[in-house]
């Protein structure tokens, strides 16, 4: 099937925020592990698999649509501490959710609603799991204090 231009290269623009989004978390768990915070090397490594299925979602419907898939993910920001890590996932987070927005009404205007319907399913992941999730821990480590919140992880 060809599918629309716009939405094909916008597709391809999402792959490498989620191929980014996968790196990201696959470094930050990896150093999680390393220090031995084993619940957050868990969770981390839980949203690098969901990452993962979302580029392979993206990447099979940019193939339906016709297109080629560029598996150069955008900048990865690794964090040197936890609270920093923690803030550039939730930046990250932030900037998918916006992304996908921006998607979904390209979808809705190209009338290409399965399309609409993969994105919306990956908001509702950014949103409702992966960004609520890192709000919470950064606001656990304001509440209880960054040695208590690191205890707790272990």
């Amino acid at each position: 099937m060809k599918g629309q231009t716009a939405v094909i290269d916008y597709l391809k623009s999402l792959l490498k925020g989620e191929l980014a989004a996968r790196d990201q978390y696959f470094a930050h768990s990896r150093m999680y592990h390393d220090w031995g915070f084993t619940k957050l090397y868990e969770r981390l490594n839980h949203e690098m698999v969901e990452e993962t299925d979302h580029a392979n979602a993206l990447m099979q419907r940019i193939l339906f649509l016709g297109g080629v898939p560029d598996m150069t993910p955008d900048a990865v920001r690794v964090g040197k501490s936890v609270p920093e890590m923690l803030k550039t996932d939730l930046t990250l987070e932030y900037e998918v959710r916006a992304a996908l927005a921006k998607g979904i009404a390209l979808c809705e205007q190209h009338q290409d609603y399965v399309t609409r319907g993969i994105l919306e399913q990956q908001l509702h992941d950014t949103e409702e799991d992966h960004a609520y999730w890192l709000e919470i821990q950064l606001g656990l480590i304001d509440r209880i204090g960054l040695a208590n919140y690191l205890q707790s992880q272990m």
